[in-house]
């Protein structure tokens, strides 16, 4: 009786279209920065107008925009972070 033994695994090179999801992911997480920049400026605006006309309360919650558009900004770069690690580690496996 003869052995054969072969290398089997998937065919990662059949799939194709990665450079057009990390263009499509790229371009989707551009607009998600400059959406949480826009914020970010909206909402200092907003908190040093409303700290110096004396309205705590609208100052409070601007200091709280602010913090949400510097986390989202974040969280954006960590996931093109991500996808790009991710897709480069595909062909890989």
């Amino acid at each position: 009786m003869l052995l054969t033994f072969t290398d089997v695994g998937p065919d990662f090179g059949a799939v194709g279209g990665a450079g057009d999801l990390r263009t499509i992911v790229g371009a989707l997480l551009t607009y998600g920065l400059i959406v949480a920049v826009l914020m970010l400026v909206v909402s200092a605006t907003t908190w040093a107008l409303a700290s110096s006309s004396g309205s705590w309360h609208t100052a409070q919650k601007a200091k709280l925009g602010c913090f949400v558009a510097i986390g989202g900004a974040t969280l954006t770069g960590a996931a093109l972070t991500w996808a790009n690690w991710l897709l480069d580690v595909g062909p890989h496996l």
